[in-house]
């Protein structure tokens, strides 16, 4: 894939840590890993796991532009696992990359790549198609210039990514954080030089009343909202709504959808032939 952003690269499980009761942290290594460019903040990447039975993701021979349409062609019970995921840490020296995936619940928590991770085994092999620069289009927080504060809300699926904002916000930065979780022992240190308000929602506390009832700051407001999509989508229409933000001001992404499994929202998101 020469001179576009993205790469193609195999890997291999190096070790795996129950960071908590909900999350399982996979580290990867392999060769080439070095090159891979983090964006910081939200960045995503695509990761192709093997099928039940295999020791290799089976992927299209020809890794170019057209890998995504090669990889549709594909017999959907040989080719391998798709799944798009949160760079929670990558390190160079040596090279190394912290993938961390949710253990609880139904639906987009019982998936494929859930199971695997419980699983997996030093030398396990996977491939990523990872940036190779860091202004990529696998960044969703991009806050305008003109932005006094920024709000966060996350459940367990998107930590990954909130952990990453909020390491990358520069020092002093307003931020009001919310992040649901199902246990007390999933709160967690997420390091920061913002200016930052966090708020562990634990158990059954709704992260929409919560933000209904806070108090804002005042000032040109950015907010950045990802976790199960209706909620997202409740949360965008009570900002608008409710609290005047500016509908440019605010990215949403619906990380899962209750009641549907990720080939559900994958069958979505691919034309129709």
């Amino acid at each position: 894939m020469t001179d576009l952003p993205y790469r193609f690269f195999d890997l291999h499980v190096l070790r795996t840590t129950r960071v908590s009761p909900s999350l399982v942290r996979v580290t990867l290594g392999g060769e080439g890993l070095g090159d891979v460019v983090d964006g910081g903040r939200d960045q995503r990447f695509k990761l192709f796991l093997p099928q039940p039975g295999q020791d290799t993701p089976v992927l299209p021979e020809i890794r170019d532009e057209t890998w995504y349409a090669q990889w549709r062609a594909q017999d959907p019970a040989v080719r391998a696992v798709m799944r798009t995921y949160t760079v929670r840490a990558l390190r160079h020296d040596p090279a190394e990359l912290d993938v961390d995936f949710v253990q609880h619940g139904t639906g987009h928590h019982s998936g494929p790549a859930s199971a695997w991770s419980r699983t997996a085994r030093p030398g396990d092999r996977v491939t990523v198609l990872a940036p190779v620069v860091e202004d990529n289009g696998g960044v969703d927080f991009r806050p305008p210039a003109d932005t006094d504060w920024v709000l966060v809300t996350a459940d367990a699926s998107a930590l990954p990514a909130a952990a990453g904002i909020l390491t990358w916000l520069p020092a002093g930065t307003r931020a009001k954080v919310w992040i649901e979780v199902d246990h007390a022992d999933d709160v967690q240190d997420l390091p920061t030089a913002a200016d930052a308000d966090i708020t562990w929602l634990v158990g059954d506390r709704p992260v929409l009343d919560a933000v209904r009832d806070a108090d804002l700051p005042t000032g040109t407001p950015y907010a950045w909202i990802a976790g199960e999509a209706g909620t997202v989508r409740a949360l965008r229409r009570h900002l608008v709504g409710d609290r005047g933000f500016d509908k440019r001001a605010i990215t949403f992404t619906g990380y899962w959808r209750r009641g549907a499994t990720e080939e559900d929202l994958l069958a979505e998101l691919t034309p129709a032939d």
